[in-house]
């Protein structure tokens, strides 16, 4: 569907004689149409424009001043003035892209000189205004059809994933037919966590996308699948799950760049989410493997920022075993005075110390403090869990407990 909507932009952009750009209701770019010279890039551009284009999204700011003129709930087209503040030099003419009566996208055009005289106080007086909300009805139709398709999809990963067993095998065979031969091939698995359900931003309901998703669908090329899946852990938010077509199963990056996209998206934690790469693997009959290593890997890149926004299964370390223990497992009884908030300093030192595998001179020279200071710290550590640190094992199970400690 990537080359329709490119299609159906540029039929726009040539009605309106201005290039136009497609996004989706949570304003991820899905098409823009050709732009002028490079003489010509001063008179169609702002930062905005410029942003979305390059980086396929807008910011939340740009977002909240769009949204604030009720663009989710126009039945026709909106005339936006600028807002130098939030990066909008120039103003925009929106399209809503709608499709029985709930809005999929927007189509924008730069209010300039060419657009200055188009009427949209009566509308559809204008005929080309008139054909390029036709146009814009022909995307709305794709969009719907296409977040359909993805929420029939994402229903069964789901049952694939977090369903209960006995309906997994009939649904791991539904999808196997849905994907046709991509079932068979290389597939990535992608957890992005948290992720916000329900399309209440918008004030419609989605009959095709009852987790948010579909709108997402559209704009993640290579993704084969998305659903909502609740987080295993007790009162934990909902996470989401992205089956991505790869080319082989050694080169993840398909898979990586859907989880950026993804992360960028309002639904995905405020910008504070993170994202889990499974091992490729080819086929499905091992997809709720992948989903746990997917999981455990979004979750160790929470826990250890060095390791994310998006980290891989085989790049998270201890964390590997450590997120398979169940909620509070490797609280150890004598490390839990040390994990109180009055003692974090410590119990940093002894993290980092643990980390450069006791060594002194490293460990000093990591946090910017004299050897002396790190040996009373050590000290201290010793002296509220009990633990002797000249002992492998009691090393052993403090750097368990603290790392688990950040799950």
């Amino acid at each position: 569907m990537r080359g329709d909507y490119q299609h159906l932009v540029d039929e726009i952009s040539a009605a309106l004689g201005a290039p136009a750009t497609l996004e989706d209701r949570d304003f991820v770019l899905i098409a823009f149409g050709a732009h002028g010279g490079d003489d010509d890039l001063d008179a169609v551009m702002d930062p905005v424009r410029a942003r979305s284009i390059l980086q396929r999204r807008s910011t939340a700011a740009v977002r909240a001043w769009f949204e604030a003129f009720g663009i989710a709930r126009a039945q026709s087209p909106l005339r936006i003035p600028p807002d130098p503040a939030a990066g909008v030099f120039k103003g925009r003419i929106c399209l809503p892209v709608r499709h029985r009566g709930v809005v999929h996208g927007y189509v924008w055009l730069l209010d300039d000189e060419q657009l200055a005289g188009l009427d949209l106080s009566v509308p559809y007086a204008d005929p080309r205004l008139a054909q390029a909300m036709e146009t814009a009805a022909r995307i709305g139709e794709l969009l719907a059809a296409e977040a359909r398709a993805g929420a029939e999809l994402g229903e069964l990963l789901r049952e694939v994933l977090a369903g209960r067993p006995a309906g997994r095998d009939a649904a791991a065979t539904a999808l196997r037919e849905a994907m046709g031969q991509a079932a068979d091939g290389p597939l990535g698995l992608v957890a992005v966590a948290p992720w916000a359900l329900g399309d209440g931003e918008h004030g419609e309901g989605d009959p095709g996308s009852p987790d948010g998703v579909g709108s997402a669908l559209a704009g993640q090329s290579g993704v084969a699948a998305l659903c909502a899946v609740p987080d295993p852990l007790p009162e934990g938010p909902a996470v989401l799950a992205a089956l991505v077509r790869l080319r082989t199963t050694t080169a993840v990056a398909p898979a990586r760049t859907a989880a950026e996209r993804l992360l960028r998206s309002p639904r995905a934690g405020a910008g504070r989410g993170t994202a889990g790469l499974a091992a490729p693997r080819r086929g499905l009959a091992e997809l709720p493997e992948a989903w746990r290593e997917a999981l455990a890997a979004a979750r160790a890149a929470a826990a250890e920022p060095r390791l994310g926004p998006v980290a891989e299964w085989g790049n998270i370390g201890p964390y590997r075993v450590l997120a398979a223990l169940p909620a509070g497992a490797a609280a150890d009884t004598s490390v839990r005075p040390l994990l109180a908030p009055a003692h974090a300093e410590l119990a940093r030192t002894a993290e980092v110390f643990l980390d450069c595998a006791g060594q002194a001179g490293r460990t000093a020279a990591a946090l910017g403090i004299h050897r002396q200071t790190l040996y009373y710290r050590l000290a201290r550590v010793e002296q509220l869990t009990g633990l002797d640190l000249d002992e492998g094992e009691g090393r052993l199970l403090l750097h368990m407990a603290l790392k688990a400690a950040r799950l």
